[in-house]
């Protein structure tokens, strides 16, 4: 395609093949046969952002989804992302020549921690195809890298992507800073949960559900510069009882009292490898990581949809979820003067004693662009 011919828009049915071919590629984890399907579509003038966000972006979701049902394993996910990465720069080549900015800055960041970066990739080579001069920063972009990067370049917005809930109190953190030094934050990605609810707690100035969405909220009108001096560095008022803060301090003691108690409450472990046993251990430090991610939002709904799902994943696997229970009984016991936590424990056990959780439930919002936790959470493969 020349230059000055205008992309074309490709019907729904077309992405769904393009899609379907780019799949057979990552799925084997070839990159050249991925970016071959991705320039061959834009040498046929197929609309650069419908080949990133209908084709490229579900693939990807795709590739969550097969992770989570235990079709692909760690390594094969692992390896079809970094194909899928491979395929956005191959795009971001092609197109660079065309694509001149006519619009303001924008700094596109993973928030301290998150390292899932290819849903803020794909919105940083959107806005570029929308005309904006975009510094994309990567995954796991510490706070104050990120202020010195906005006093350095005067950035007119910051775009900060989070997957997991277990990144928001960081977020939180790049979010205040961004706006002390006045300048507005938009935030997306599967952490901020349904219609950004938690975008809203942690007062971000805007939220958007996907890329595309974001872009066009730009589009309309510029982000407004914070109001400096009303900024408030600590404005969740029911982290004063300081259950957050204990449970994050003593997250490896806890994790250590409760994987020693296990082995009595649940005596299958007592038969584990000394791989399961670690894996047990790692998943042991998750499920204190998003209690505590619970109580900084305040939200036993976080909890009860991780543990859930946690234990879906478990069941895909043909790994025994009964151990989460037990484990959460001992945690509770450990918390016992911690209302808060115990309260949202408590909940936890009866979302898992319902038994309300089946491998049918996987659904693919949870793991749209990327937005999936990987290789956590399988209770160390037990057989117990």
């Amino acid at each position: 395609m020349s230059i000055g011919t205008p992309p074309l828009l490709p019907s729904k049915r077309q992405c769904e093949r393009l899609a379907e071919s780019l799949w057979d590629a990552v799925s084997v984890g070839d990159e050249y046969a991925a970016t071959g399907v991705v320039l061959r579509a834009l040498d046929d003038g197929t609309d650069p952002e419908s080949v990133l966000l209908d084709v490229i972006a579900v693939v990807q979701g795709r590739v969550g989804e097969e992770w989570a049902a235990n079709r692909i394993s760690v390594a094969q996910e692992h390896a079809a992302t970094a194909v899928n990465e491979r395929a956005v720069a191959a795009l971001a080549v092609h197109t660079a020549a065309r694509t001149t900015p006519t619009r303001g800055r924008i700094a596109v960041a993973c928030v301290d921690g998150e390292w899932h970066a290819l849903p803020a990739r794909l919105l940083a080579e959107t806005l570029k195809l929308r005309g904006w001069r975009v510094d994309f920063l990567g995954a796991q972009v510490p706070s104050p890298h990120l202020i010195a990067h906005l006093h350095r370049t005067r950035a007119d917005a910051v775009a900060l992507s989070a997957s997991i809930a277990t990144r928001l109190p960081a977020a939180h953190a790049a979010i205040t800073a961004c706006q002390a030094v006045g300048v507005p934050v938009l935030v997306g990605g599967a952490a901020f949960g349904a219609e950004g609810r938690y975008a809203t707690l942690l007062r971000a100035d805007v939220w958007a559900p996907d890329a595309r969405t974001a872009a066009d909220r730009l589009a309309r009108r510029p982000l407004p510069r914070p109001q400096v001096e009303h900024q408030q560095l600590d404005d969740l008022p029911h982290l004063a009882d300081q259950e957050y803060s204990l449970v994050t301090r003593n997250r490896a003691s806890l994790v250590r009292a409760v994987f020693t108690a296990l082995e009595d409450a649940f005596p299958a472990m007592r038969g584990y490898t000394d791989h399961q046993r670690e894996r047990t251990a790692e998943d042991l430090a998750h499920i204190v990581e998003f209690l505590a991610t619970a109580l900084y939002l305040d939200d036993e709904t976080l909890f009860t949809w991780f543990i859930t799902w946690t234990a879906r994943i478990l069941v895909a696997r043909e790994v025994p979820a009964r151990s989460l229970p037990p484990a959460l009984g001992l945690l509770a016991r450990e918390l016992k003067d911690f209302p808060r936590a115990t309260r949202i424990l408590e909940r936890g056990v009866e979302a898992l004693t319902t038994g309300h959780f089946t491998t049918g439930d996987f659904t693919p919002d949870h793991f749209n662009t990327g937005d999936f936790t990987t290789d956590h959470f399988t209770a160390a493969g037990n057989t117990g």
